[in-house]
């Protein structure tokens, strides 16, 4: 823009330089006031009388859910990672945190955690507030300290204000999630309502009965600069568990920065809720009953009994009562026959058994632990493995290697301790499990273990595929100095020894080295690449979801939490299948061929076109080796990596 000059009087030249500062001064008044009165949230356009309605439905929905809640005590996992700047990956974990909750929602909002076995900044979380109306509070959270509550807090909206009288309401389109069919808004404080914790962003509400089932924002700070000092922004999830009742699933938590610098730290979380059809424990007690199965009366067929076989007796007796115990709890998945137990890990126990000549006097067992983190251990006959360690586990090669060291335990004799063989032991709250039930290995046999399962793996039909199985280790060890709180067993044994080196060392030393720009090299997955929990019944299942091969090495994401997706689904009662899947992740290793008993030949399917393999007759043992770069032979077991769809 181009001024026009005027000639001034020497008395205005004089007085030039003050009007200058004066209108200077008017001028940065007059802009300052205006900045003050800039609204703090976009002004939105008014609600339609459909669109009102559909608010109003949802805010009466949200009541419904908060007495839905207060009848229920869920499971409630957190996993935390911080993360630093890479310039390669983008972001990795520098340290991490665990947390597992048994939270209780009845007239005071309280959690209860389950107490590790040793005292750590990871241990027993007591109560934390006084009424589901703190939750509305601010958070509370120091910089790296974390809260389970504050976790907890992002399964509401606002417990007691959220209505259009203290919030604003804008709608922005219609949208699917999954197949059920949305009406997204944007939701903000009024202006005239005080108060911290208030939630800002974005929220999803189905058309049928107006259930909130999904919201994406953070909560307000006491100021309008900057609420992330206070809160974090995090993805809240609910599904439709039964007829008419949704629940919360899974939160998402993401702050890319928490301070300022090029080392400035950030942090990525999930949290997850299971369990929600546990009985209610008897309040202010400390024992918790356990159902015993009524005990059938075989006397007409009663036989003599060996030493040998009655102590063997005696071990699955307390293996019986300490996985019944452990069910209970929430804490390790139901049997679901046909399920992934059986159609994967079963069929890799008899991968193992076959070509080793194993004779087992009773049938080996596969079981799930519901956590994340990353431990194994054995219960009398039963192999238990941790949901997080099968997410990260890339091949079916490396999940035999997991498997084969627990059926080396069990072979070797090292079995649970048979003190839980009296019911009595068992009768503790819920959240002492870790304290009560000792399920670790010493040292020592996890060292005699590690070298009998190389003697089984080099004779199975893993035996060519060994060192793709060993890059698992080398990337657990490598993060496994930042991943300390993944790698510390709940229940179990760590796969790593104290030094954080692998007790499966050898397998590691035949693996090539780890390069992150080598596209076809998948050492170990995200955490939820395998199995989901059904919220509901505690139930795993494998995800249904396509795996897509990764176009640099950010993709990887070795053991890292990643943001959840669902496709929600209405709750069904002809389905037996759980209402949503998550996405984005890996399905598991397709093993659906017919289980024959162990000590029988094993059946293989060869890929028959399509999403999934089609199932065949056995045909021909199962310990042949495999050619992991050739398609598996009719009779052969099919590798995880070809199970999965090809990717995209």
């Amino acid at each position: 823009m181009t001024f026009r000059k005027i000639p001034l009087s020497r008395s205005q030249a004089r007085m030039a330089p003050g009007l200058a500062v004066t209108f200077l001064v008017l001028t940065l008044g007059a802009t300052c006031a205006h900045a003050k009165k800039q609204p703090k949230y976009q002004q939105g356009h008014p609600l339609t009388p459909e669109q009102s309605a559909l608010v109003d439905k949802a805010i009466a929905r949200e009541k419904v859910l908060i007495k839905e809640i207060q009848q229920r005590t869920p499971l409630v996992e957190t996993y935390i990672q911080n993360t630093r700047p890479d310039v390669k990956l983008y972001e990795v974990p520098v340290d991490d945190q665990y947390m597992l909750s048994r939270v209780d929602f009845g007239k005071t909002f309280f959690d209860k955690g389950y107490e590790p076995r040793t005292e750590s900044k990871h241990g027993f979380f007591k109560g934390s507030m006084a009424a589901v109306t703190g939750l509305t509070k601010a958070l509370g959270l120091e910089k790296l300290t974390y809260s389970p509550t504050g976790f907890m807090q992002m399964m509401f909206l606002d417990p007691t204000s959220f209505d259009q009288q203290h919030y604003a309401f804008s709608y922005v389109r219609r949208e699917f999630l999954g197949s059920v069919r949305t009406w997204v808004f944007d939701v903000h404080p009024k202006p005239d309502v005080k108060g911290m914790g208030r939630f800002y962003g974005r929220i999803w509400i189905e058309d049928q009965d107006g259930n909130v089932v999904r919201f994406n924002g953070t909560y307000t700070g006491p100021t309008s600069e900057d609420s992330s000092k206070y809160y974090f922004h995090f993805d809240s999830w609910r599904m439709n568990v039964q007829p008419d009742v949704w629940l919360p699933v899974a939160i998402y938590v993401e702050e890319s920065r928490l301070g300022e610098g090029s080392k400035a730290e950030g942090l990525k979380a999930q949290t997850h809720f299971w369990g929600y059809s546990l009985k209610l424990p008897t309040r202010d007690s400390e024992n918790v009953s356990v159902k015993v199965d009524d005990a059938e009366d075989k006397s007409d067929d009663s036989q003599d009994v060996s030493p040998l076989q009655a102590s063997r007796m005696w071990i699955t007796q307390a293996e019986n009562n300490v996985i019944d115990r452990l069910v209970e709890a929430g804490l390790v998945a139901p049997l679901t026959p046909g399920g992934y137990e059986d159609k994967v890990l079963g069929q890799i126990v008899i991968n193992l058994i076959v070509p080793n000549n194993l004779a087992f006097t009773d049938q080996i067992h596969c079981r799930v632990l519901l956590t994340d983190t990353v431990e194994a251990t054995t219960v009398g006959n039963t192999i238990l493995v941790s949901k997080g360690l099968i997410d990260s586990l890339p091949s079916e090669p490396a999940i035999a290697s997991v498997v084969a060291m627990e059926l080396a335990h069990i072979a070797l004799g090292h079995h649970i301790d048979t003190r839980y063989a009296f019911n009595d032991r068992l009768l503790f709250p819920d959240e002492a499990t870790f304290q009560r039930i000792d399920m670790y290995h010493s040292d020592v046999d996890n060292e005699t273990a590690a070298k009998k399962a190389m003697e089984y793996l080099q004779a199975s039909m893993y035996k060519d595929q060994l060192p793709v199985a060993g890059l698992y280790y080398e990337q657990l060890a490598d993060r496994g100095k930042e991943l300390k709180a993944l790698n510390s067993p709940k229940l179990g044994d760590s796969l790593l020894k104290p030094d954080g080196t692998p007790w499966m060392a050898d397998l590691e030393h035949m693996a090539p080295k780890l390069n992150w720009d080598d596209l076809n090299q998948t050492a170990a997955l995200p955490l939820g690449s395998w199995l989901k929990t059904d919220p509901w019944d505690d139930k795993v299942h494998m995800l249904n979801a396509k795996r897509y091969a990764p176009m640099n090495a950010r993709d990887k994401m070795p053991f890292e939490v990643t943001p959840v997706f669902y496709k929600l689904q209405r709750y069904d009662l002809a389905s037996a299948e759980p209402p949503a899947t998550a996405t984005g992740n890996a399905p598991a290793p397709a093993a659906d061929a017919a289980q024959p008993a162990q000590g029988d030949q094993p059946a293989g399917a060869p890929p028959a076109g399509g999403d999934q393999p089609q199932a065949a007759p056995p045909t021909q043992p199962q310990n042949q080796p495999a050619d992991g770069n050739a398609p598996p032979q009719q009779g052969q077991q099919l590798p995880a990596a070809a199970a999965q769809n090809p990717p995209q």
